[in-house]
C-alpha cells in the first residue's frame, strides 16, 4: 500500500511521537524522534526540522527514509518508506509552517522535510499473534505507565 488514507491521517494526528530513520554518508543508521509528523496529502508526509542536524545532513546525502509511528498503548501503527526533500522559503514550506503554528508548535523551525511515500505497512505487536485483544494490550500498557 502506498496511499495515506484518512484513517492513517487521523492516526498520525493523534500520535505525539514517531521515529525517522536515515543513513549517514558512512553507512551508519540514524534514528531520530520527531513530534511533528503529519500527513500532508494522500502521498506526502511532513515533519519539522526543529533540532535535527544529523537527520538533515543524512537526507542531503541520501534522501531515502523510513518513518515509524506506533500507538504506545495499542502497539499498532505504521511504517512509511519514501524519499525526502528538505524545503525552506517556498509556498509549500509557508503552508506547512502555518499549519504547525496553528497547531500550537512554537519552537523555531529551520526547515521542513516532505516525504513522498512509496509504501505504507501496518505494524502490530506480536501480542496480537497470541490472541490478545486490543483492549487487553491497552489495559496492560496503561497499567504499566500508571505504575511508573
Amino acid at each position: 500500500m502506498s496511499t495515506i488514507t484518512s484513517e492513517i491521517k487521523n492516526f498520525l494526528d493523534l500520535q505525539k511521537l514517531g521515529y525517522v530513520a536515515t543513513v549517514s554518508s558512512d553507512g551508519k543508521p540514524n534514528i531520530s524522534p520527531k513530534g511533528t509528523i503529519i500527513a500532508w496529502s494522500s502521498t506526502v508526509l511532513a515533519f519539522a526540522d526543529i533540532r535535527s542536524p544529523d537527520t538533515i545532513l543524512n537526507l542531503q546525502n541520501n534522501p531515502f527514509v523510513e518513518i515509524n509511528v506506533i500507538d504506545p498503548l495499542s502497539r499498532k501503527g505504521y511504517l512509511f518508506s519514501g524519499t525526502a526533500k528538505i524545503i525552506k522559503d517556498t509556498p509549500l514550506y509557508r503552508d506547512i509552517l502555518t499549519y504547525y503554528r496553528n497547531k500550537g508548535i512554537q519552537s523555531p523551525i529551520n526547515s521542513i522535510v516532505i516525504v513522498n511515500v512509496s509504501s505504507v505497512s501496518i505494524v502490530t505487536s506480536p501480542l496480537y499473534d497470541l490472541g490478545k485483544t486490543e483492549y487487553e494490550i491497552k489495559l496492560k500498557w496503561k497499567k504499566y505507565f500508571t505504575d511508573l
